[in-house]
């Protein structure tokens, strides 16, 4: 295979880290972000990967990487969007959106469209980090993205998995003509750091107690990451679970698009990006 140039974020742990360690082993060039530093130099070690530290909270930070990104490559083959996060208490970021949904939709948003030019040069997969969570919990509001009026943390999650997902769809509809793909992917109850920290008090019980000896390891939620990259039977814009099939009860907001179109307008009103794929 030749040698892939692929950014993944989210990379400085769990399937995130995974997946940089299990491409670097097949030969790509794997370029890393992710908000710890220390976690992500030991990444970037293991991995000979390049590393630039960025945090999902901070939308300059999504913009720093992206000129980091153009300054290394012209084309990029596959970027991941793997970044992620569930938080036990309602916050807002910085630049004014609720944390959940920026750190799991609108950063990648904006990290996508600030590299569209080198995903159409490289005819890139774009790979979105899902959730069952969405099915189980999201329901889009586009008059409440914020969870103002009220703040669960499974539906602020749910919502922000299940918007990744209609982007994945709204990137396919935009850049399909244009050779780039675009696939969203469960990858599965995941033993790792995610919940741990942030989280509330029955998911860190849960994600560090000896339940989570019976969930699957990173490196299996990197490997459905890595088939959806390979692309050899994921269809562009669909949504996959960690058992690499379609859902069988497909939610239905995944067909609405009007949703799927409005939801594009604001979160390029919310990340300040006029895009040029629309």
């Amino acid at each position: 295979m030749t040698q892939r140039t692929i950014l993944i974020t989210g990379a400085s742990d769990g399937i995130g880290g995974a997946t940089a360690r299990a491409l670097a082993e097949r030969g790509d060039r794997v370029l890393l972000t992710g908000r710890s530093p220390a976690k992500l130099a030991a990444v970037a070690g293991s991995t000979g990967g390049e590393a630039f530290p960025a945090d999902f909270a901070r939308l300059d930070d999504v913009r720093a990487l992206a000129a980091w990104v153009r300054e290394r490559t012209d084309r990029l083959d596959v970027l991941a969007n793997n970044a992620g996060g569930i938080f036990a208490q309602r916050a807002v970021t910085v630049d004014g959106n609720e944390l959940t949904l920026q750190v799991n939709h609108l950063a990648g948003f904006l990290l996508t469209n600030l590299l569209v030019e080198e995903l159409i040069a490289g005819r890139a997969t774009v790979v979105n980090t899902a959730s069952a969570a969405a099915d189980k919990y999201g329901r889009l509001d586009l008059a409440d993205l914020d969870s103002a009026r009220s703040y669960k943390v499974t539906t602020a999650y749910g919502n922000a998995k299940l918007a990744t997902m209609l982007f994945a769809r709204s990137l396919d509809a935009r850049l399909g003509a244009r050779g780039v793909r675009a696939v969203a992917i469960y990858p599965g109850d995941i033993a790792s750091n995610f919940a741990k920290d942030t989280g509330t008090v029955s998911m860190k019980l849960f994600y560090k107690g000896p339940l989570a000896r019976f969930l699957r390891t990173p490196e299996d939620g990197a490997a459905n990451l890595i088939w959806a990259m390979d692309g050899a039977t994921a269809r562009s814009g669909e949504t996959y679970t960690e058992r690499r099939a379609l859902p069988r009860k497909r939610h239905p907001q995944m067909d609405d698009a009007a949703l799927a179109d409005a939801l594009w307008a604001e979160s390029e009103r919310r990340v300040g990006w006029a895009t040029v794929t629309g």
